[in-house]
């Protein structure tokens, strides 16, 4: 008996130690910190949470934050405020010359420098110079305030009836395709990455066509400024050819149902044949799928009358049928609107004023003449 219960107590006295044991390793692990994975994203670094929801509430998971586009109606405010404080000079110097007492001959030919100067273009220049001597030999100055003349021989000028409407919206069950074209320098990739922001205020779905392979930096640019709104970015390898990226790109539109696909293409040298042959090759390999409702060409508005030379080779490339104007805010020469789109016969559509995400706006002419009159409101 007394073996027994010898035994009996080795037993109980093992199970008591193994269930210690056991209770000790349990709550170790209880009390070891869960290990919390990195996100995956493009360059290795975990996009920033949704605000309100801690890594803690949510182990391993983060979620970016999309940011929310400016609507059209404020970026006209902000284009009123910008173009008046770097466009008023030529307006102001128009009306001062205007105003003299006696408008002779030599005031005639300040008024052509004056326009000149501004890049206003040769053939423009003496358009408006001709009508406002008609307008004011038959009417005198007594009809009506020389500002109101002026303004309205002004937008005359830049043909109010010109389409400016971005014809990117979705027909007959395909999205509208637009392909933007300019040479390096002019911001045409941030202008992309601009209009999809500007699409997206309006709730349009976008998709963007990383067709500038040759630059190291585009397709990430791209890609970076499509993420901020929630637009992808279709994409391949550096040195990769532009049309199959492009083809690749509207195939995938057409597949999600979006409204429009923007294709940013690499920044063409006009003087060089051969890749402005190419570019014509990424406008046929995409209307395989569906037709290219827009092309839009950068042209950067302090360049001036070198910016006259690039509107004409690309549009005998790729028929442009829209202009966007950058850095126009940094620019006196605001006459670059006029020559353009005498050159070209198509409208300006677009301006960009500055640095900002939401510094692209719809060009509006009216807005432009009175900015150039220094009217801000």
């Amino acid at each position: 008996m007394v073996a027994v219960g010898e035994y009996l107590f080795l037993i109980i006295g093992i199970a008591v130690a193994v269930l210690a044991l056991l209770a000790g390793l349990v709550t170790t692990r209880l009390r070891r910190p869960k290990r919390v994975e990195p996100s995956s994203s493009r360059d290795g670094l975990a996009p920033p949470a949704e605000p309100g929801v801690g890594a803690d509430e949510v182990p391993g998971l983060s979620t970016p934050t999309l940011e929310r586009p400016e609507s059209a109606a404020t970026r006209l405010v902000r284009l009123r405020q910008r173009l008046s404080s770097s466009q008023g000079g030529l307006g102001r110097g128009l009306l001062a010359l205007l105003s003299r007492d006696r408008i002779d001959e030599a005031t005639w030919e300040d008024i052509e420098d004056t326009l000149l100067a501004a890049d206003v273009g040769v053939a423009p220049t003496q358009e408006l110079v001709d009508r406002l001597r008609t307008r004011l030999r038959v009417e005198g100055t007594a009809a009506a305030p020389m500002r109101q003349i002026l303004r309205e021989e002004l937008l005359a000028l830049l043909d109010p009836t010109l389409d400016r409407s971005l014809h990117v919206d979705r027909s007959n069950g395909l999205p509208g395709v637009a392909l933007v074209v300019g040479v390096n320098g002019t911001g045409k990739t941030t202008t992309v990455g601009k209009l999809a922001r500007v699409l997206v205020a309006e709730n349009k779905q976008v998709v963007l066509g990383a067709a500038d392979t040759f630059r190291a930096a585009a397709a990430e640019q791209l890609t970076t400024w499509g993420e901020r709104v929630g637009v992808s970015a279709v994409r391949g390898p550096e040195g990769s050819d532009p049309a199959s990226v492009a083809f690749e790109a509207v195939k995938v539109g057409v597949e999600q149902e979006v409204d429009a696909v923007l294709i940013d293409t690499a920044g063409r040298l006009q003087n060089k044949t051969g890749l402005m042959d190419e570019l014509g090759k990424v406008r046929r390999v995409v209307e395989k799928q569906s037709p290219v409702t827009e092309v839009l060409l950068v042209l950067d508005a302090t360049t001036g009358q070198n910016g006259m030379i690039q509107a004409r080779v690309f549009s005998e490339a790729v028929n442009v049928t829209g202009i966007v104007l950058t850095k126009l805010d940094g620019s006196a020469k605001g006459g670059i609107v006029v020559a353009v789109q005498r050159a070209l016969g198509v409208p300006v559509k677009l301006v960009g004023l500055g640095e900002g995400a939401d510094d692209l706006a719809p060009f509006d002419p009216e807005v432009f003449v009175d900015a150039l009159l220094g009217e801000s409101a």
